[in-house]
């Protein structure tokens, strides 16, 4: 029988069910007749405010106007977030910049880097004419706009247009601080960001005389001086406070390009920079033609400093060493004030720089050549002398540590290591030189011949193309790519730190390279095996004379990457690479070298990378804008070059044998080299005697004795009045080889 309550419960469900859609039903409707309303509301509304015809594009201007200055002001404010995460330390105007003073390896002073800040004239001792002459070429409206003078840059962008190209200026000197204390010079359109908003913060918080008494301390003017003060000292001998008019024109003019208007490096570029200056005092209204007359007609006269040679591309590299080794200082050293004692060897320093330019001066043009770099370091890693281009007054590029070349056959002797510590071949294996093709790629040899069945040795030593591209196949039993990681590990592990980018050919160097790390790849082959870090600092001492860190301590060490018996193998067909193959006018009489040419396509670079057992050297020669030259290949002025910088390195020193290579005579260079170096270096060039190993050793132990001593008596209150002797001295008077 049928239970009458299952009946009602499904008739109850139903009208709920029917309640809740009649809602439903109700809801929407009445929510979208009053979204109607609204909007006819609305409508009505900004019918009001309609505007037609040329009203109406005026309106829709400013409306676009305002959505994207709206955007833009957001997206400036999110790229000086940064910019703002600098001024977090309380201290910012007082935190001193690092400043280092470097000494070479024997102790005298080379130079210095970083900033020493000098603050000791105050503003109003500086000269008015100097004041003048400064805001009339950097910044008219100084004392009249927030920070940045929009006028200014509205006209420096107008000046510009015009000639295509940049000839004003638009920063203001509030701008131009802003960047010096807190920014790179890196020309991009964030750091021009936030330099904008740093500009407007620093007028928050300094008067315009404090802004502009740091501006002319702290700009780089040129010569390693910081500040007008440090200039006028480096190229007129005096105070800023004793400058003439002639004199402060040419100061003002080092602002804006300090290297290229330096007056030691181009004295008619500083004259003709510093009578626009003084066009600009005239044209701003600051002095009249009258006053001006007498420093046109008696321009400034500076300091001849062109005897005063500085390893700049040296010091450079050894300033960026520097900072990234002061990262790692533990943080209880607060100093910013260092000197340190490189392993710079100022005579074959010169002997470099002098080989460089000479063999360009008198080849340069029958090759089309117009650049080069070379380095030379210990067998340690120790960089005894750096030379990053030909002159460096023309061009701060360091093409020795940072421009990236392909290697060309002076890669192949990573190949051929490769292949010999994986038990591929040995230096008396037979290979064959013949036709090979890795898809549609098929590399062919200098003659465009090929030799048949030759040993190892002689592929080397004859630079076959086609055999360090068989290995990469042979690496990888059959698989040329899985062969090309294994040689690209290897070159890593011995020293190239750069991405090398995997190609077909890149047995035959096809990857780039620096000049810096290609050679320290080379100090391999002579250290048995170990990998050695290339290196410019050999010790650091704060400003109170304590030694916080030294190489041999607290440098890293070298690192076993080979098989001591493939680093033999590679010295011994190397040295015949040398006085047998492509390298021949890099033989150096007496003394055992080994080493590789290399040449790339059309003749763009030229290499030739060696070593004996006491040096190691690379040098590159081609032109910076990649143009091909005269068919010159790495046997030729590379080869050339080394050998004139290695015989002088290797006078008066301590010869140590080249592993792996018996010794006897060499055999002797050919005329074409030794009509370039004259056989030997000048008598001129001498090399002095140097200490030997052991007496060095000496020397430096007693040099810590002393130190220690020194130290102790003035703990305990009981140092001498007298001025304690420079332990450095003994290696002033006489060189003191460190090997």
């Amino acid at each position: 029988m049928r239970d009458p309550n299952s009946h009602d419960w499904t008739r109850i469900v139903r009208r709920v069910l029917l309640d809740l859609d009649a809602r439903l039903d109700s809801t929407v409707f009445n929510a979208v007749a009053l979204s109607r309303e609204y909007y006819e509301r609305f409508s009505t509304f900004m019918d009001r405010w309609h505007v037609s015809g040329w009203k109406r594009l005026g309106v829709e201007g400013l409306s676009e106007g305002a959505t994207l200055g709206t955007a833009g002001l957001v997206l400036a404010l999110a790229l000086a977030i940064p910019a703002f995460n600098e001024t977090s330390d309380e201290d910012w105007l007082k935190k001193s910049e690092l400043a280092v003073t470097f000494l070479d390896r024997f102790g005298n002073e080379v130079g210095s880097r970083g900033i020493k800040h000098n603050d000791a004239i105050p503003l109003e001792e500086y000269p008015d004419h100097l004041i003048k002459a400064s805001l009339a070429t950097e910044d008219r409206r100084f004392y009249e706009h927030f920070g940045i003078d929009i006028a200014g840059t509205m006209r420096a962008l107008s000046a510009n247009a015009r000639a295509g190209g940049v000839v004003q200026g638009g920063s203001s000197i509030t701008q131009q601080l802003a960047k010096n204390l807190f920014l790179s010079n890196e020309r991009t359109i964030e750091r021009k960001v936030k330099e904008a908003f740093l500009a407007i913060w620093l007028e928050t918080r300094l008067t315009k005389n404090e802004i502009l008494k740091l501006y002319l301390d702290r700009a780089y003017m040129g010569g390693g001086a910081f500040g007008v003060d440090a200039a006028a000292q480096y190229y007129f001998g005096k105070s800023a406070r004793d400058v003439n008019l002639a004199e402060a024109a040419m100061l003002a003019g080092l602002f804006k390009a300090p290297t290229r208007f330096a007056p030691h490096v181009n004295l008619p570029a500083a004259r003709a920079r510093a009578n626009v200056v003084l066009d600009n005092l005239v044209e701003a209204g600051f002095m009249t033609e009258g006053q001006v007359f007498g420093a046109r007609r008696n321009p400034a006269v500076a300091i001849d400093r062109r005897d005063e040679r500085q390893p700049n591309y040296y010091l450079d590299w050894a300033f960026d060493e520097m900072k990234r080794l002061v990262a790692t200082f533990p943080k209880s050293v607060h100093d910013r004030v260092f000197t340190v004692r490189t392993s710079l060897d100022p005579g074959l320093q010169i002997t470099a720089e002098n080989a460089v330019e000479s063999v360009l001066r008198q080849y340069g043009n029958d090759y089309h050549a117009r650049q080069a770099a070379t380095v030379v370091m210990d067998t340690d890693g120790a960089v005894r002398a750096l030379v990053g281009g030909r002159d460096y007054g023309q061009s701060q590029f360091n093409r020795a540590v940072d421009a990236l070349r392909q290697p060309g056959s002076s890669f192949k002797p990573y190949v051929y290591a490769t292949a010999l510590g994986h038990g591929v071949v040995k230096p008396t294996s037979v290979v064959v030189d013949g036709p090979i093709c890795l898809g549609n790629w098929c590399p062919q040899n200098y003659t465009r011949s090929y030799s048949g069945s030759v040993t190892v040795t002689h592929a080397i030593v004859k630079s076959i193309n086609t055999i360090p591209v068989r290995f990469s196949v042979m690496l990888g039993d059959g698989n040329a790519r899985t062969g090309r990681a294994k040689i690209i590990t290897t070159a890593q592990r011995m020293g190239l730190r750069h991405p090398l980018a995997d190609s077909t050919s890149l047995p035959i160097g096809a990857a780039e390279v620096t000049v810096l790390e290609h050679t320290a790849g080379y100090a391999t082959f002579p250290n048995l095996g170990r990998a050695v870090t290339p290196h410019a600092i050999l010790e650091v001492r704060t400003g109170t004379g304590n030694t916080i860190w030294r190489f041999d301590r607290d440098g890293p060490k070298p690192v076993q990457v080979l098989r001591p018996q493939v680093a033999l193998d590679m010295n011994m067909m190397l040295n015949k690479a040398v006085e047998e193959g492509t390298g021949r006018r890099a033989i150096l009489d007496g003394v055992k070298a080994a080493g590789k040419t290399g040449t790339t396509n059309a003749y763009r670079d030229a290499w030739f990378v060696g070593y004996t057992g006491n040096y190691v050297a690379g040098v590159w020669f081609g032109n910076d804008d990649y143009a091909p030259t005269n068919r010159m290949t790495g046997g030729s002025l590379p080869a050339m070059t080394w050998r004139q910088i290695m015989a002088y390195a290797h006078q008066g020193i301590e010869l140590k044998p080249l592993p792996g290579v018996a010794p006897g005579p060499t055999p002797p260079a050919p005329q074409v080299a030794q009509a370039a170096t004259n056989g030997t270096p000048d008598a001129s060039q001498a090399r002095p005697t140097l200490l030997t190993k052991r007496s060095a050793e000496v020397l430096v132990r007693l040099e810590r004795i002393m130190e220690n001593a020194t130290r102790a008596l003035a703990t305990a209150g009981t140092a001498p009045r007298a001025e304690a002797p420079d332990p450095r001295a003994a290696g002033r008077t006489t060189g003191v080889e460190r090997n």
